[in-house]
């Protein structure tokens, strides 16, 4: 899955309630420690702290790339 769907799933999980701030920074952080080349969006999502959510939010639409809808769909199924 790429990081732009990946990053859409938590918006929508953080706007919704089913997703905590800290699962994202986690997940910048793996994102970090697998990228070839870091962009400022990792590192400051992966240096936010867990209160910081309009930030993360922020910081989240600035990951580019296409979203792909039906991987999406797949992960939020159930979900809202």
């Amino acid at each position: 899955m790429n990081h732009r769907t990946k990053a859409e799933y938590f918006i929508r999980g953080i706007t919704g309630g089913f997703v905590e701030a800290t699962e994202v920074i986690a997940w910048a952080d793996e994102v970090i420690v697998a990228a070839a080349k870091t962009e400022d969006w990792m590192l400051e999502i992966s240096s936010s702290g867990p209160d910081d959510r309009m930030s993360i939010l922020h910081q989240l639409h600035e990951v580019k790339g296409e979203i792909d809808e039906a991987a999406l769909a797949e992960m939020l199924k159930g979900k809202a």
